[in-house]
């Protein structure tokens, strides 16, 4: 007991991106104390993670906070997050739709969205100010982490100013970042990936610009591929409609704002000449990095502080999005006294292969097509051939929409994964029926509320037209092993047929963690036993 008087808080989160406050809003809403440690006393305003999927949306919307974030949109809805891909030239004749993610709309309960990261930031951080459990140290940077065996040590001190503090709390989540201090100070390798290519991010005002892009109705994002780039993009963005965009591509080494003509480059991707007024210029090395581990102990890493990859397809933010929500619900699992140890370590174990995966079938896969179809097709040369290849690129982009379906196959916190599965993939196939270790798509009740309604704050289960005694046997077992769930009776809906399954055990982060039809109190206990990680 007295160990439990000297603790600041239960986790002390370092960095207050997106990804920590996302963090400290899942775990606040469940009555986790925490403390946010971020050095900037404002969100940065660099227009970066601007696509929010669908699946990101959700977090929203049990974070509290999604019309919110709708109302602080930079550009009109009409113009979603879809772009296209140009080759040679933005205006040069070729080119086909890309990042086309709401193809897969009906496989979720939220529309996508996109707004600049700061301004996603700054309605996090209203929604964080709400959370009493949450103490925010703004203007504040760790210098030191440790840990022993009854919790961990945080040193902070202030950025602009001579104040320092030692917060103790039992766990430590380092969301600070691709140079983590947290990551290098629990001992945490990295296995890195260079590409070796400096990128350069301008922002910049252009009015002339928009002109020159009406042609493209609704769309917010423009790739060009250009033979003497070796599959790497030049790559616009709007940042709100009519005037601000930001762009990234490679550039020489040892390139400099003083040294370089951005105007010109710029210009010679868009195929003409327009405005342009600089507000930033920044680099970047393209690399891909992966924790070798996401947990050392009491402390563990998220975000770009456990990943970091090109700014290639807008997965970066919305991988952190989904550690947080992952990562979240087992701490407060934890720390409330009905989750494992098991259940901790699955955070590892299902979110860094989605990383992986991502980065390694959807990223570097997608440099490696764009050199080789460059490489092998020039209209010049032979324009029959180089149509027919471009035309089937456009198909190409469609099927990769579809594929990109990260799951946890595998995971020792699912139970009835097919044979074989090792933990996670981004690689899968959206699909209606409850499949465990996959994300629940949305169906309507027979009451007609979106089942996404129904959840309790736990672990829900659906009971689809299952007999009494099956329903009444799964709420004993939970409450025999101390486990929050919610049962959700629906007889007559579309939910069964959707879902294939008379009872579907529903994780507190919306994925499957188990489906079937009518089963004993033992399979019950089982099941239950094995979600939590008390094996």
């Amino acid at each position: 007991m007295a160990e439990q008087m000297t603790m600041d808080a239960d986790v002390v989160i370092v960095g207050g991106g997106p990804v920590g406050v996302g963090l400290a809003i899942e775990l606040g809403q469940r009555g986790v104390r925490c403390v946010l440690v971020e050095r900037y006393p404002e969100p940065q305003p660099i227009p970066k993670g601007q696509n929010l999927t669908q699946r990101t949306m959700e977090h929203f919307h049990f974070w509290g906070a999604e019309p919110q974030l709708r109302a602080a949109r930079t550009i009109p809805p009409e113009y979603g997050i879809g772009g296209l891909t140009a080759y040679g030239t933005l205006l040069g004749g070729y080119s086909y739709d890309w990042l086309q993610r709401d193809l897969v709309q009906p496989f979720y309960f939220q529309r996508n969205e996109r707004l600049p990261q700061y301004a996603t930031e700054a309605v996090l951080r209203a929604r964080l100010a709400q959370l009493p459990s949450v103490q925010t140290l703004y203007g504040w940077q760790a210098e030191q982490v440790g840990q022993d065996a009854e919790g961990c040590t945080v040193t902070v001190a202030e950025r602009n100013g001579g104040a320092q503090r030692t917060l103790r709390a039992r766990y430590v989540v380092g969301c600070d970042g691709s140079r983590s201090l947290v990551r290098e100070q629990a001992g945490i390798a990295q296995n890195l990936s260079d590409h070796d290519r400096l990128m350069a991010l301008v922002v910049f005002r252009s009015h002339r610009l928009h002109e020159l892009l009406a042609r493209f109705p609704g769309k917010s994002y423009y790739n060009v591929l250009q033979p003497e780039l070796d599959g790497y993009w030049k790559f616009f963005g709007r940042v709100d409609l009519g005037s601000t965009w930001f762009f990234h591509a490679p550039v020489p080494v040892g390139t400099t704002r003083e040294n370089f003509n951005f105007t010109t480059y710029l210009q010679q991707a868009v195929g003409a000449e327009f405005d342009v007024e600089f507000q930033h210029i920044g680099f970047w090395d393209l690399r891909f990095a992966v924790a070798r581990n996401y947990r050392a102990g009491r402390i563990f890493v998220a975000g770009d502080a456990a990943h970091s990859h090109p700014p290639y397809g807008g997965y970066g933010v919305n991988t952190g999005f989904e550690d947080a929500r992952n990562l979240g619900w087992k701490l407060a699992a934890a720390l409330q006294g009905w989750g494992g140890e098991a259940l901790l370590d699955s955070y590892d174990q299902e979110r860094r292969p989605v990383f992986e995966s991502t980065a390694r079938d959807f990223i570097a896969r997608s440099i490696e097509t764009d050199r080789e179809f460059l490489h092998t097709y020039d209209p010049a040369r032979d324009r029959a051939a180089f149509e027919a290849a471009w035309n089937a690129r456009s198909q190409g982009a469609v099927g990769e929409v579809h594929a990109f379906e990260p799951h946890y196959e595998g995971s020792g916190v699912v139970v009835g994964s097919p044979a074989g599965a090792q933990g996670g993939s981004a690689v899968g196939k959206h699909a209606f029926p409850a499949r465990p270790g996959h994300h629940l798509a949305p169906a309507t009740l027979a009451d007609g509320r979106s089942v996404y309604e129904a959840f309790g704050d736990g672990y829900t289960l659906l009971a689809l037209d299952a007999p009494a005694e099956a329903v009444a046997a799964w709420s004993d077992a939970a409450r025999t092993l101390g486990l929050p769930m919610t049962v959700v009776e629906d007889r007559g809906g579309q939910a069964r047929e959707r879902y294939e399954a008379q009872l579907v055990l529903v994780r507190p982060d919306q994925f499957v963690a188990w489906a079937g039809d009518e089963a004993a109190a033992g399979e019950a206990c089982t099941v239950l036993q094995a979600a939590a990680g008390l094996n």
